[in-house]
């Protein structure tokens, strides 16, 4: 076997209109379908279909256990400078959405953040850098 792309990730969330109000409207990603039954879902397109979903189990459901094994956190692409990144910050702040860090890896810089459910989103630019000679 070899796996030769992602598919797609589906969120589990306590109510999916208020998901895609986050994501569709307050991050700006494109809906390509909803669903009803069995249970509600949006899906989300970032060019590839379904690449995106939040699968409503309604508001009895506990949020996501930060100590728990299980998905740590979805990264979204929205640029490539600090430019794009500046301005998705305060697209945020606008929109009241607090950022809880910002994290520089080797080749990227992003934010991370909650949505709604308390599931963890980061917003990153890719960034190219001089390479360390010490590394």
């Amino acid at each position: 076997m070899q796996v030769q792309a992602l598919g797609h990730v589906v969120l589990k969330v306590g109510d999916v209109q208020r998901s895609e109000d986050f994501y569709g409207k307050v991050l700006g990603i494109p809906v390509v379908g909803r669903i009803a039954e069995p249970v509600p879902m949006v899906f989300f397109t970032l060019g590839h279909h379904h690449d995106f979903a939040v699968m409503e189990l309604g508001h009895h459901g506990p949020s996501p256990d930060r100590h728990a094994a299980g998905l740590a956190h979805v990264a979204f692409k929205v640029g490539d400078s600090l430019e794009a990144l500046a301005a998705v910050r305060r697209e945020l702040e606008a929109a009241r959405v607090v950022i809880l860090y910002e994290l520089e890896h080797r080749f990227t810089t992003g934010v991370h953040l909650h949505d709604p459910d308390g599931n963890e989103v980061e917003l990153f630019v890719d960034v190219p850098r001089a390479p360390d000679p010490s590394r």
